[in-house]
């Protein structure tokens, strides 16, 4: 019987899995490298790409002459018309309106630029995790037809709302990190500051990016000064920012606010999702003023059966948004004018009214209230995804004015076609969650961390911190919609690609080092 030979492998042969130890040898990283690789050296198919990309723009706009609007829009415009610097928005996106109505009043091409930008950060992102970490044909692929040929970045683009430029900053955001975590340098700092100072006015999710930021300066291989920097220029950035919007805040109400407005709306909101499961004499509330709305609420709740207020089907923000609930009564009633000034007028007491009751009714917070927003978190609600203009035939009449529009009325192809197209996002963040939470269990267990470059140890944290803090950031203290997980569904899936196929890997090296070991007795 013939035996058979057994070759061994060359002495300093790597296993594919030494990508992820750091023991490869790899190319210096410059950035014209980088800036080559993002163009590409096809340019056959650099130019079909561009073709594909903005070719789905084209007939989509065919199919959406209109923009989408739904009542945020609105008031970004009035906002941007009067040039207010606060609202009951973050005022970035008010101020991006009027600064592009300055050089074009076209809302095909205000769409068409965000459009631009959503691609292009997608693009940078892409590029940046293709470039710095070992991904599979299946990640790529996942990520290009995400990012490129994903009809979610066609409806983001059409909305009149800060919620597709958002996501595309904080994208650039996060690729700002991760190059800092790999290839520190000055230039990476100022635009990820830069970057985060937009976003931070466009959206009030971003306050806690600077924890994040500080976390991965703390641990980037950079000197002391560098990280100090890093740390606190962020920080610096938004200072003026906040002192003019709560200037502007205290101009309209009395009283300076930060997070201005809806920050104290959404603490009443929140605490009138238990205040009738709860005992407090509404005689010995701290002002006459709290106790006032307080009886208002008890007269709600005496009058209006709990199958009418529907809590359950709302987004968490049900006495936000009614008008015959406790705060819009409290406000008719004492600042009638149907203006920004009177829900900032009333913020301040509202805020104060929820943040009493819930600091002493913590466990009942916990039951009828972030239990809701977490069933919402795993599972957002698609809210004004769902539906094309709010399901109506026209547009506000400061809408038709601002982009020039002849009239109010409004074609599309269809008002609920996006609904059935868009349908499986909160299926795919339910899953993205799941599977992200199994894979980092079992990457502990299985002792990744210690197998497994710094750097990539780095990234998998970095990207846990973020969904850990956009999960308690939505849950205790803002609404929850599938538009506002966008970017939290993008980071979740880079996490879960990353973490894939380094299991996957590990686990065919496993197996190979097993047969190899079988091969040899």
């Amino acid at each position: 019987m013939r035996e058979k030979a057994i070759v061994d492998p060359p002495a300093n042969a790597l296993s594919p899995i030494d990508h992820y130890t750091g023991l490869l040898p790899r190319q210096e990283i410059t950035h014209r490298k980088f800036l080559q690789f993002v163009i590409g050296e096809n340019r056959v198919y650099r130019w079909i790409m561009i073709l594909l990309i903005y070719g789905q723009f084209i007939i989509f706009k065919l199919c959406y002459p209109y923009p989408d609007f739904f009542s945020d829009s609105y008031s970004y415009i009035e906002a941007a018309y009067r040039h207010l610097n606060a609202n009951i928005w973050p005022i970035g996106y008010s101020k991006f309106l009027w600064l592009f109505h300055y050089i074009t009043y076209s809302a095909l091409a205000l769409n068409f630029f965000q459009y631009t930008i959503i691609i292009l950060a997608g693009l940078y992102f892409y590029k940046t995790i293709v470039y710095f970490y070992p991904t599979s044909k299946r990640t790529r692929a996942v990520l290009a037809i995400f990012f490129f040929f994903n009809p979610l970045n066609l409806y983001l683009a059409n909305y009149i709302a800060s919620d597709g430029l958002f996501v595309a900053l904080s994208l650039i955001w996060l690729a700002e990190l991760l190059w800092i975590l790999n290839r520190p340098a000055l230039h990476h700092t100022i635009i990820l500051s830069f970057v985060f100072l937009i976003a931070f006015t466009f959206r009030y999710n971003a306050l806690f990016y600077p924890i994040i930021t500080a976390l991965v300066f703390l641990l980037s291989k950079q000197n002391t000064w560098n990280k100090i920097t890093g740390i606190i220029l962020g920080p610096l950035l938004i200072l003026p920012v906040i002192v003019i919007v709560s200037t502007a805040v205290k101009n309209m109400s009395g009283t300076a606010q930060f997070p201005p407005i809806l920050g104290g709306w959404q603490w009443g909101n929140n605490a009138l999702y238990f205040r009738e499961y709860v005992d407090e004499d509404t005689l010995h509330f701290p002002t006459p003023q709290m106790a006032e709305l307080d009886q208002i609420a008890r007269v709600y709740y005496r009058t209006v059966p709990p199958h009418k207020r529907e809590l359950s089907s709302y987004v968490g923000n049900f006495f936000i948004k009614q008008w015959d609930a406790p705060l819009k009564i409290y406000m008719m009633k004492h600042y009638p004018d149907p203006d920004v000034s009177s829900w900032a007028k009333a913020a301040p007491l509202f805020g104060e009214y929820g943040l009493y009751i819930i600091k002493r009714h913590p466990v009942e917070f916990a039951l009828h209230y972030i239990s809701i927003n977490t069933r919402n978190y795993f599972f957002p609600p698609m809210e004004k995804l769902e539906l094309y203009n709010l399901g109506g035939d026209e547009m506000w009449p400061i809408a038709a004015w601002w982009f020039h529009y002849p009239s109010t009325r409004m074609t599309v192809i269809s008002k609920t076609l996006q609904g059935y197209i868009l349908l499986m996002l909160p299926f795919i963040f339910l899953l993205v969650n799941i599977y992200g939470i199994w894979g980092l269990i079992y990457y502990i267990r299985i002792k990744g961390f210690k197998k497994t470059s710094r750097v990539f140890n780095l990234t998998i944290m970095l990207l846990a911190a973020v969904l850990i803090l956009n999960f308690s950031f939505s849950v205790f203290a803002n609404i929850i919609v599938m538009r506002y997980q966008i970017f939290p569904l993008i980071t979740g899936l880079i996490f879960v690609l990353l973490l894939s196929d380094y299991l996957e890997l590990s686990y065919r090296s496993k197996v190979t080092n097993k047969n190899l070991e079988l091969a040899t007795l």
